[in-house]
């Protein structure tokens, strides 16, 4: 699709006739452009490849260390803890993507509870760690839901299978247990690492229609999976598409000044020569055979990241039949956590669509009238704080709710919330978690700044030695920071959010000027002849 050919075969210069100014115009937006773009899709395609396929590459970390110094964890940022359980006076569990650690009340000495996980960051990610009444301790994570063995001080997976692994979030009342899936709900006797478990749907809400959330659906059919396994390895093989169009792209780019530099010096240059004709034939063929699904996965990868968004992130569309979102589970990928209230003694679900309450999860979910702030990125603080009131966060901040109350506030800045309860994507801080300790004092864990004492002028101490070395960052995750750009933001800062529309855009120009431009040079001539 690139050419190289700007004079007429004797020598002279084609007059611009209106079908060579176009032709002009095409490989103008795509020559350049296509350059450029080039070496940015090589790492698109590559990382692309790696994120539709985290579980396969869920053992492999890298160091902190070679990252941007962003990466490397300061005062428990990077959402390393999402949540503590006190034991007693002196034991305390904290958890997060740094896995399961014991400490003592003063955060001083750190103690692993990781064996029994699969080795990987992403296999010790846990959303959720809940105490029993009788004392088993359970763990909600990535892949898998385990239990504590005490006898062998070491995790054991009991639920979650290769179509419902995600586990987000766990509650009891009780010697009941309940697990919650992404999609499923879990409930057994609480029996340690023997509990076994019935698997149900919850009820769809009153009014309910089928819908997916936009974000959702354009997400899945980014990534191929809105189409299951096939979905995901046909996506794949755009990104070796893609990395194959931008090697041969830039081979061809390069290659003909080699080769007339190389001829004026009469030196050989046929290898170069069949390199350069090799790499514009397929680039062609492989730019016409798949420049249409090219551009759909370039033009919805935009709207994944803000600003763009912010324009989708709300909204809600009919599933697409057929597809891996169009499913009879009405709360199909829509559960993100599960809270007992017991002043009330009902339970209340934080999901995609809002907040809910059962009066038993066997029951029907009826959305709360007063909803919270919650980012479209999901909920990660839901605790209660006595008298009805809970703590909600996400990476539109902190808020004290109230299911009854018309009042909402921002809990760090101490203020009446005036916004939308959807909340914004991103706010001013971006709360991955929260702890507390043995005295109450609670503190927020913002994601780029680490631990935040809220209403109070504790510190805790910073990450110990053991905790960092041990705790790497996951391929998975490595490939996220480079597919969305915020790898560069030590760069550009915050005109990394740009990188990815602006990527996108230009990835569909280039695409479209190159297939019209081989239209125009090599079919439509090829036609005429055909005719004649």
């Amino acid at each position: 699709m690139i050419t190289f050919e700007t004079g007429n075969k004797n020598g002279g210069h084609a007059q611009a006739t209106p079908d060579n100014s176009k032709k002009s115009i095409w490989k103008k937006l795509h020559r350049w452009p296509g350059l450029i773009i080039s070496f940015i899709l090589l790492y698109y395609g590559i990382t692309g490849i790696f994120m539709n396929h985290r579980e396969l590459f869920s053992g492999t970390d890298l160091k902190r260390e070679i990252l941007p110094e962003e990466y490397s964890y300061n005062n428990w940022n990077n959402a390393s803890l999402k949540g503590n359980l006190i034991i007693n006076n002196d034991s305390i569990l904290i958890w997060g993507t740094i896995g399961v650690w014991s400490t003592d009340s003063a955060f001083t000495t750190f103690l692993p509870l990781n064996t029994g996980f699969p080795e990987g960051t992403d296999n010790r990610r846990i959303a959720d760690l809940h105490r029993t009444a009788d004392g088993d301790i359970y763990a909600a994570t990535l892949f898998g839901l385990y239990g504590w063995d005490s006898a062998t001080n070491s995790w054991k997976k009991i639920a979650g299978d290769k179509n419902d692994k995600r586990f987000t979030g766990i509650e009891s009342r009780g010697d009941t247990l309940y697990a919650l899936s992404r999609s499923m709900l879990y409930t057994g006797l609480s029996d340690g690492v023997s509990t076994l478990f019935t698997v149900s749907e919850l009820e769809a809400p009153e009014g309910y229609v089928s819908k997916a959330g936009l974000f959702e659906t354009i997400w899945q059919f980014h990534s191929g999976e809105i189409f299951g396994l096939p979905g995901k390895l046909f996506v794949d093989l755009l990104g070796l598409v893609t990395i194959f169009l931008s090697v041969t792209g830039i081979i061809y780019f390069f290659f003909p000044g080699m080769i007339r530099r190389r001829m004026k010096k009469n030196r050989k240059a046929e290898r170069l020569a069949s390199v350069s004709s090799w790499s514009l034939k397929w680039h062609n063929k492989a730019g016409e055979w798949f420049f249409v699904f090219l551009i759909l996965l370039y033009f919805s990868g935009i709207f994944l990241r803000p600003p763009l968004l912010i324009a989708i992130a709300e909204a809600k569309v009919k599933p697409i039949k057929f597809s891996h979102l169009d499913q009879p589970n009405p709360w199909y990928d829509k559960l993100r956590d599960l809270v007992y209230d017991q002043e009330r003694n009902l339970f209340l679900l934080s999901t995609l669509d809002g907040m809910y309450f059962m009066n038993d999860p066997g029951s029907r979910p009826e959305a709360c009238t007063i909803q919270p702030p919650v980012s479209v990125m999901g909920i990660n603080v839901f605790e209660p704080l006595g008298d009805g009131y809970y703590l909600i966060g996400s990476f539109s901040g902190i808020f004290l709710w109230h299911p009854d109350h018309p009042q909402i506030y921002d809990y760090a800045g101490g203020t009446l919330w005036q916004g939308e309860p959807a909340g914004r994507p991103v706010g001013e801080f971006k709360v991955s978690g929260m702890i507390a300790d043995t005295q109450g004092r609670k503190y927020m864990a913002d994601y780029d700044l680490g631990l935040i004492p809220l209403h109070h002028d504790g510190i805790l101490p910073g990450m110990p030695d053991n905790i960092l070395a041990a705790s790497g960052i996951s391929l998975w995750s490595v490939a996220l920071e480079i597919h969305t750009g915020r790898i560069f933001s030590f760069l550009i800062g915050g005109f990394y959010i740009l990188i990815v529309p602006l990527a996108g855009l230009t990835g569909v120009t280039v695409v479209t000027a190159g297939y019209l431009l081989w239209r125009r040079k090599y079919r439509n001539p090829l036609k005429k002849a055909r005719r004649q």
